[in-house]
C-alpha cells in the first residue's frame, strides 16, 4: 500500500497553469483513474526580499503583496521527490513556498 501526502504550494496567478501541468506530469494529483486532480484558491502572498535575494517580483528591502493561488493536491509517497523537483523547476520564485504532510488513513 502507498502512503498519500497532501501538498500545498503558493504561486503567482500568472504561473498557476504551468505549475499545475508540471507537477501533474510528475505524478501529483493521481486519484483512482484520474490524474492532475487539484484544488486552487486565490489569495495574496506577502514577503520582503532580504539582502542576497534575487526576487522574481519586487526589490530587496521592500515589502510586497502579490496575487497568488494556493494549489492543493495529493501525492503518492514514492512520487513526492519528483513532484517537489517539478514544482521548484516550474515555479518563478527562487524560494517557492510549499509544504507536504502525510494524509492519515489514506493508503492505496
Amino acid at each position: 500500500m502507498t502512503q498519500l501526502h497532501a501538498k500545498v504550494a503558493y504561486v503567482p496567478e500568472s504561473h498557476a497553469e504551468s505549475l499545475l501541468q508540471a507537477i501533474g506530469e510528475a505524478g501529483a494529483g493521481r486519484i483512482g483513474n484520474y490524474s492532475h486532480c487539484s484544488f486552487v484558491a486565490p489569495g495574496t502572498g506577502r514577503f520582503t526580499p532580504l539582502d542576497g535575494a534575487q526576487p522574481y517580483i519586487g526589490s530587496v528591502g521592500s515589502g510586497e503583496r502579490v496575487p497568488e493561488v494556493r494549489v492543493e493536491c495529493v501525492v503518492e509517497e514514492e512520487m513526492l521527490d519528483a513532484v517537489v523537483l517539478a514544482l521548484r523547476a516550474a515555479h518563478p520564485y527562487e524560494e517557492p513556498a510549499f509544504m507536504t504532510w502525510p494524509v492519515d488513513g489514506w493508503r492505496r
